[in-house]
C-alpha cells in the first residue's frame, strides 16, 4: 500500500505542478494560450498514467478516486487514503510553484470562474462527468493503465480544458485548485471545485453502472443463444409465422 500511496502523492504532485505552472506562466506571458496549457495539461496526463497506472491506477484526483468508488470498484477503505496521498502531492506542488512566486504570480496557477459561480460549477460538473465517465469505460477495473487508456484520458482532459477553460477553468480535480488555493491564501469559490467534480464523479458513476448491467445483460443474452444446439438454431432460424 506504501508503494501505492506513493505513486498517487508522486503523480498528484507531478499533476498540479505542471497544471497549475503552466496556467501561471501564461497568466504571466501569454506565451502558452489556452491551446498550449490544455497541451501540457493533456500530455502531463498521458504520461503520468503511463508512469504510474500499473502501481496505483494513476487516478491522481480525488473526484476519480471517489468515482471508481461509486462505480464499485474500488473498495471504501482505500478512498481516504488515496485522497490524503494526491493531497499532499498536491500542495507540495503548489508550495513548488510558490517558490517561483515572482515570476508566475500570487494566484499560483488556481483556477477561478469566468461567468459566475453557478455557471463555474453548473461546467465543473458537467466536464467532470464527461471526464470521469469516459476513465470509467477505458479503465481495467480501478486502473487506469495502457497506452490506450492514458491517449484518451490525456485528449479528453485536453479538450475539456479547451472548451470549458474560459468558463471556469477547466479544473475536474479538487486538489488541482483546493492546492494552489490554500497555499496562496485565495479561497473564493474554491467550493466550486469540490462540489463540482465530486458531483459529476458520482453521476459518472451511476451512468456507468447502467451501461455496465446493460453491457452484462447483453453478453448473458449472446452466450445463452451461442450455447443453444444447433438444431434448434436451425428451427428457430427457419421459423415464420
Amino acid at each position: 500500500m506504501r508503494r501505492v500511496l506513493l505513486a498517487e502523492a508522486l503523480g498528484t504532485l507531478a499533476l498540479v505542478l505542471f497544471a497549475t505552472g503552466a496556467t501561471a506562466v501564461d497568466a504571466q506571458t501569454g506565451a502558452l494560450g489556452l491551446g498550449g496549457v490544455a497541451a501540457v495539461c493533456g500530455l502531463t496526463v498521458f504520461v503520468l498514467i503511463q508512469a504510474f497506472g500499473d502501481i496505483s491506477g494513476a487516478h491522481l484526483n480525488p473526484a476519480a478516486t471517489v468515482g471508481f468508488w461509486a462505480a464499485g470498484r474500488l473498495p471504501g477503505r482505500v478512498v481516504l487514503p488515496y485522497v490524503a496521498a494526491q493531497t499532499a502531492g498536491g500542495l507540495a506542488a503548489s508550495g513548488l510553484v510558490r517558490l517561483l512566486t515572482p515570476l508566475v504570480g500570487p494566484a499560483l496557477g488556481g483556477t477561478r470562474p469566468g461567468f459566475g459561480a453557478g455557471v463555474g460549477l453548473a461546467t465543473e460538473i458537467v466536464l467532470t462527468f464527461w471526464l470521469l465517465l469516459i476513465v470509467l469505460r477505458v479503465a481495467h477495473g480501478s486502473r487506469e493503465r495502457g497506452l490506450l487508456a492514458g491517449l484518451t484520458v490525456g485528449a479528453v482532459v485536453a479538450l475539456e480544458i479547451l472548451a470549458g477553460g474560459p468558463v471556469s477553468g477547466g479544473s475536474m480535480n479538487p486538489i488541482r485548485s483546493v492546492a494552489p488555493a490554500v497555499v496562496s491564501g485565495r479561497l473564493t469559490d474554491v467550493w466550486i471545485y469540490v462540489v463540482g467534480p465530486l458531483g459529476g464523479a458520482v453521476l459518472a458513476a451511476a451512468v456507468d453502472r447502467l451501461l455496465f448491467s446493460a453491457d452484462s445483460a447483453s453478453s448473458l443474452t449472446d452466450a445463452q443463444s451461442d450455447s443453444q444446439p444447433d438444431s434448434q438454431q436451425d428451427s428457430t432460424s427457419n421459423f415464420h409465422p
